[in-house]
């Protein structure tokens, strides 16, 4: 149940919902507010239905520079209920939503937006971002000596300016204190239902995934997904059939001189060229599908770590024990305790 103190109403006895602030700005993306916001307003339905001694649940508003409309990303409006300026009285949940590159760059110009976020951000009981929303919580200062994550393409970013922020690139949310920050987009959902189970209990947010058809713990990394995500955005180019060619062929005993071989370029030509095509070095890509295979045998199998390391490729247990070390922060036994 209710892990949280909550304020008692003196007149009819029963706690007042919490308040969660999700904080918008021009070109930001819709889904990282209206995921969350649908995850919190399911749980409202879903505690009358259930007339639930508890059925506090959440008052959501959207706050904004201005109060009205603001234009997303997705070229569709949402409707700040109020301006972050004028928002009185205590806030449970301060949610900070992201945005692509250009939009997301003008609002960190905003200094008083930031200014804002810094002295707010501190009251609020959880601090959360969803996708590149965590860049606005950095640049307030407020992420310093925590671990984060944000979208999987930004996280090499986020290290490189922020290093007093401590980067896990391979999540979908991390939590540190009352910090929370998630991956891309979708990940906000998955972030929203750990909130509704640190708030209410396990059993709740269970019934709130499957009434939403989710996981309520997603399998896996962001990590995970990259690789191939990056495989398919590398259509028609010089390396589109090899990339194919290696996503079923990883596993196999295959040097990077190799690559070049099947590419027919000389190796350093075929560095160059595949750096410029897929944002990364032949080995670190080869090392990344290596590892999402080992993912997926330590998820799904019982097989013994020499064995999920020759199948995935490696030389055996202690280059996997290394690469999952080096590459994602943790040990495969770790990560099949966790999956």
């Amino acid at each position: 149940m209710n892990r949280h103190k909550q304020k008692v109403n003196g007149k009819t006895g029963t706690t007042e919902p919490r308040t969660v602030v999700v904080v918008v700005h021009e070109g930001c993306e819709l889904l990282d507010a209206t995921g969350p916001a649908a995850v919190f307003g399911v749980v409202n339905r879903t505690l009358r239905e259930q007339a639930a001694a508890d059925a506090s649940g959440y008052r959501v508003t959207i706050a904004a520079q201005e109060r009205g409309g603001v234009t997303t990303s997705a070229e569709v409006q949402l409707v700040a209920d109020a301006a972050w300026r004028d928002l009185a009285g205590p806030i449970d949940t301060l949610l900070v939503v992201g945005s692509p590159d250009e939009p997301l760059g003008r609002a960190m110009a905003n200094r008083d937006l930031i200014h804002w976020l810094a002295e707010t951000g501190g009251r609020a009981r959880r601090l959360v971002s969803v996708c590149t929303g965590a860049f606005l919580l950095a640049e307030a200062g407020l992420l310093n000596g925590r671990r984060v994550t944000t979208h999987w393409m930004d996280v090499d970013r986020m290290a490189r300016e922020y290093p007093e922020v401590t980067v896990e690139p391979d999540a979908i949310y991390v939590r540190d204190g009352s910090i929370a920050t998630s991956a891309g987009i979708t990940a906000g959902i998955d972030l929203a239902l750990a909130l509704v189970e640190e708030d209410y209990g396990r059993k709740l947010a269970l019934a709130i995934a499957r009434r939403l058809v989710l996981y309520l713990k997603r399998p896996g990394g962001q990590s995970q997904f990259s690789s191939r995500l990056r495989s398919q955005m590398v259509t028609g180019g010089p390396l589109a059939q090899l990339l194919a060619w290696l996503e079923e062929n990883a596993h196999q005993n295959i040097a990077v001189e190799d690559l070049a071989d099947r590419a027919a370029m000389s190796p350093r030509n075929f560095a160059r060229v595949f750096l410029r095509e897929t944002g990364m070095t032949p080995s670190k890509y080869l090392d990344q599908l290596r590892i999402e295979r080992a993912k997926h045998l330590l998820e799904e199998t019982n097989h013994p770590m020499e064995t999920v390391a020759r199948e995935s490729g490696f030389s055996g247990a202690e280059q996997l024990r290394r690469t999952f070390q080096r590459c994602l922060g943790i040990t495969p036994r770790a990560y099949r305790e966790r999956f």
